[in-house]
């Protein structure tokens, strides 16, 4: 029985976009069952609707001030479509230690950083401050820490001379794109800790 994938999204859902289209394929071990948005105007949902895909909206403007109860609607849009894996996927609020504990195990995120180098924001622009020679993407399970959990693979890059913060994020979404599918596919298939190729 193929898992049920949740992908939660803020904005336009360029991985999420990589997700769908790699559990599109007839021997993923995984189907999405929704795509769930903290902001209506996010250019994903109607992106994941054009291809089948049940879509939410929990506004958290809704919710001034009240991160419980914006995680609370959460959790029951996400219960009524029972996943098995939520993927956070450019889903730009921090979730709570209870929200997470309540999903243990299940939440993966992936981070535009080799981690545990320069967790939270602004990744881009801290590699090249640092006078990093590479750059590169990680995506780990989800524990109550910023950007923590176990690692399930990394993708890495060299920093080019020329490189800005622009440049840097150009390149690196290509190998999220490639990234994330990869480690959910063998996720949801029961292996875990894999290191990618880096090149």
């Amino acid at each position: 029985m193929r898992k049920r994938v949740a992908i939660l999204i803020s904005g336009g859902g360029s991985n999420m976009l990589a997700l769908l289209n790699d559990m599109a394929t007839e021997d993923h071990p995984a189907e999405p069952v929704l795509v769930l948005s903290n902001n209506p105007d996010s250019g994903g949902l109607a992106r994941a609707a054009a291809r089948g895909v049940a879509t939410a909206v929990v506004d958290h403007r809704n919710f001034p001030k009240n991160r419980a109860n914006f995680e609370a609607a959460l959790h029951t849009e996400l219960s009524r479509a029972k996943p098995d894996i939520i993927c956070l996927a450019g889903f730009m609020r921090i979730l709570s230690p209870e929200f997470v504990r309540n999903w243990a195990g299940k939440i993966l995120n992936i981070h535009p950083s080799i981690l545990p180098l320069f967790p939270g924001l602004h990744t881009h622009e801290r590699a090249l401050a640092a006078g990093m020679a590479v750059h590169g993407c990680t995506v780990h399970l989800v524990d109550e820490t910023l950007d923590g959990g176990p690692i399930l693979g990394q993708s890495t890059m060299d920093i080019d001379p020329d490189d800005t913060p622009e440049t840097l994020a150009a390149r690196l979404l290509k190998r999220e794109h490639m990234l994330y599918p990869q480690v959910l596919r063998e996720f949801a298939a029961g292996l875990s800790g894999t290191a990618f190729p880096t090149k």
